[in-house]
């Protein structure tokens, strides 16, 4: 996905696929300054709460908000006078809301289990790691040649970044296609007539949510006991 320069994307996806990993990288630059803010929200009702109580807190947050922007883009495509067109132009704008969510997400959980985040390359193979699921694991342990589980403390947290580019260009392969062709399935579901696409596009988005909060258990495991020194306040 990058090239031998830190932060530049990989020249070689072309066309539709390029804007894909274009809209993942602004995702990903917009939320990563509000991991912190995102976990002390999910601690705001209880600060005490452990470290695995936020978790389920984050994947709460974020399954229902994902699943918020779903039905409403689905609702409006479907109100009398809305065209077709407008539709999906609608639809457009929320894919980066959508990816926004579980770029926040997929980092917010990697913070809470003390995985460094400073890093471009370390942030996009957490974030696309857990929105590909068992590919990105198979994909992710097969060119790091580490074998084991939670990948996301194994891995991420201590291959070096040279690796992680490697794993990020066949990363970024793979989520052009898979999320290509989801994106496509729920943007058609958004714009079915009577009603019907708010049912389908928070319901496809809730189903996309749960598959991440279990990449995201996979990925990194049990919380740790206590709250990282490196998260202070958060």
């Amino acid at each position: 996905m990058t090239t031998d320069a830190p932060g530049e994307p990989d020249p070689t996806p072309a066309g539709h696929g390029q804007r894909a990993l274009d809209l993942l990288d602004r995702a990903i630059a917009a939320q990563s300054p509000l991991v912190r803010k995102n976990i002390a929200r999910a601690r705001q009702r209880n600060p005490e709460a452990t470290p695995a109580q936020v978790v389920r807190t984050l994947e709460r947050m974020y399954v229902s908000a994902l699943a918020g922007t779903g039905a409403a883009v689905g609702g409006t495509a479907a109100a009398p006078g809305v065209g077709t067109g407008v539709a999906l132009a609608l639809s457009a704008g929320e894919t980066l809301s959508s990816l926004e969510l579980s770029a926040l997400f997929a980092l917010s959980i990697a913070e809470v289990h003390g995985v460094p985040i400073d890093e471009v390359e370390r942030r996009r193979t957490i974030v696309m790691g857990i929105m590909l699921g068992g590919s990105g694991t198979a994909t992710i342990t097969k060119v790091a040649e580490r074998t084991g589980q939670h990948w996301g403390r194994q891995i991420v947290a201590k291959v070096p970044v040279e690796t992680l580019r490697q794993i990020n260009k066949v990363l970024g392969r793979n989520f052009v296609t898979k999320y290509g062709t989801k994106q496509g399935i729920i943007v058609l579901g958004r714009v079915a007539p009577f009603g019907i696409g708010a049912v389908i596009g928070g319901g496809a988005n809730a189903a996309v949510a749960a598959f991440a909060v279990k990449a995201g258990r996979r990925a990194f495991g049990e919380a740790p006991e206590e709250w990282p020194e490196a998260l202070p306040g958060a």
